[in-house]
């Protein structure tokens, strides 16, 4: 059975370079936490503490509680920011998407493929690097990932034909990989059970903001420059974001809990992971669910703006709002649900109200209700973003509950499926013009009625609740 609550740091030590050895550390707090704090190793000896060692024990407490705090906003912020990074590079572009297309004289099904090739670069990428991250530790894959994200980006910015845009974007997708697939593995690393839930809700408000801020950023950039400018402002947000990843995030994987093999050992890693039906069910299901977000990701530009005729700044104004809607959901998630209900029970309520959605969508697009403007459909596509609150994090937090020496190549697996599938959606959506929304309506009906085949089908959540019912 999975650990459940607590933070992993508070039972594990976790080295932090550049601090001297380790004291051993009363069992409430993290190791990397009283190092850091400065705190004396303390032996405990039944009936021989004295007054002024319990006054300098409860002192050294309080440091190490206050430096605890400090660290955990510290890592959760530099956490967000690497899970914000693709919503980032993916949601500022989308306003861009028809400019684009004039600018390089090539139809939108092939503009939509620099989407796609930056979400299987992305995909690739993670299976390469979540088995380096097992085997060499989580700073440096991740830093090397950066800097090649960063000099892609600046490329991207150059390309003057959509076919270089394209190869570069793959490229930009590859090495923004790293820090989707080490984020993941760092929460594993750190956290286990209901605690891993929470943070992976927390980790949602923040990098929630890139997709509410990026459109708008866009939108506003496309007024004093062309598509262009918007690569080069997320060159700059590379930069700063390696410069903090240098700077704050320490190592959180211990050389004894590394992989030594290669890639016969990594594949053999992986092959374990998917044969455990329960895993690939939550892998599957979270996949599917991802895509009936890009589906809405890929199409939304063209139906907002081109059928329904709505300029940029609007576009990015709903965007943002449905953006809202997915943060709310999740900490509603973290703070209400998350302890108070099993995980399984939230996970189906959320996708139920998915499939509800994406049907809304489908009858309103085929004209069932009549002819319907710009307001029924962004409501729609409201509730259907709002869901993905629940759906997202726990589908991440289930599936890596079943991982405890292999959190990096469980996270390569996540996020390698979701950005597959995902990729696979974006061009459908166009596959008959830019006329219709109904493309789009029907790729999210299908994934959607999937993930929920999917759920009860290799999940089984009926089972486990017996098993836990029965103390199994």
């Amino acid at each position: 059975m999975p650990e459940s609550g607590g933070s992993r740091a508070q039972r594990e030590h976790i080295p932090n370079p550049g601090t001297g050895p380790g004291a051993e550390t009363p069992p409430t707090l993290p190791a990397q936490v009283i190092r850091a704090a400065g705190a004396d190793t303390v032996s405990g000896a039944a009936g021989a503490v004295g007054a002024a060692e319990a006054a300098g024990a409860a002192g050294t407490t309080a440091k190490a509680t206050q430096t605890a705090r400090r660290t955990g906003f510290l890592v959760t912020m530099v956490l967000g920011g690497l899970t914000a990074l693709p919503p980032l590079s993916m949601d500022m572009y989308l306003p861009a998407l028809p400019a684009v297309t004039d600018s390089l004289s090539s139809p939108a099904a092939t503009i939509q493929l620099t989407l796609t090739a930056c979400l299987a670069g992305m995909a690739l990428g993670q299976l390469v690097v979540g088995p380096m991250s097992d085997r060499w530790g989580r700073r440096k894959p991740l830093l090397l990932g950066m800097v090649v994200y960063v000099v892609a980006t600046a490329i991207c910015a150059l390309a003057p034909t959509a076919e270089l845009l394209i190869g570069f974007r793959l490229l930009q997708g590859l090495a923004g990989a790293a820090g989707i697939v080490i984020a993941r593995a760092v929460v594993r690393d750190l956290y286990d059970g209901v605690e891993m839930a929470r943070f992976f809700s927390t980790l949602m408000l923040i990098s929630g903001v890139a997709p509410i801020i990026a459109p708008l950023i866009g939108g506003q950039v496309m007024r004093f420059t062309d598509w262009r400018g918007i690569f080069v402002v997320l060159t700059g947000v590379g930069v700063l974001l390696t410069l903090v990843v240098w700077k704050w995030l320490h190592e959180t994987l211990p050389p004894g809990s590394r992989h030594t093999g290669g890639v016969t050992d990594a594949l053999r890693t992986m092959r374990g992971l998917l044969a455990d039906r329960v895993f690939t069910g939550y892998m599957i299901t979270g996949g599917l669910a991802f895509a009936v977000l890009f589906a809405y990701i890929s199409a939304s530009p063209f139906v907002v703006q081109e059928i329904y005729g709505a300029s940029p700044q609007t576009f990015s104004l709903l965007f943002g709002l449905n953006s809202i809607g997915l943060i709310a959901v999740g900490q509603i998630n973290g703070k209400l649900l998350v302890g108070r209900f099993r995980l399984d029970k939230v996970l189906g309520f959320g996708l139920a109200v998915i499939v509800l959605a994406a049907l809304a969508l489908l009858l309103m697009t085929l004209g069932v209700f009549g002819e319907v403007g710009l307001v029924p459909i962004a409501a729609g596509l409201f509730v259907l973003m709002s869901a993905m609150g629940v759906a997202m994090p726990n589908t991440n937090a289930q599936a890596l509950m079943r991982t405890k020496h292999a959190a990096g190549s469980a996270s390569a697996l996540l996020g390698t499926s979701s950005f597959l599938i995902g990729a696979i959606a974006s061009p459908l959506v166009g596959i008959v013009g830019e006329d219709t929304a109904v493309p789009m309506a029907v790729v999210q009906v299908v994934c959607a009625v999937a993930a929920v085949g999917c759920f009860l089908g290799l999940c089984r959540p009926w089972q486990r609740a017996g098993r836990e019912a029965a103390g199994l």
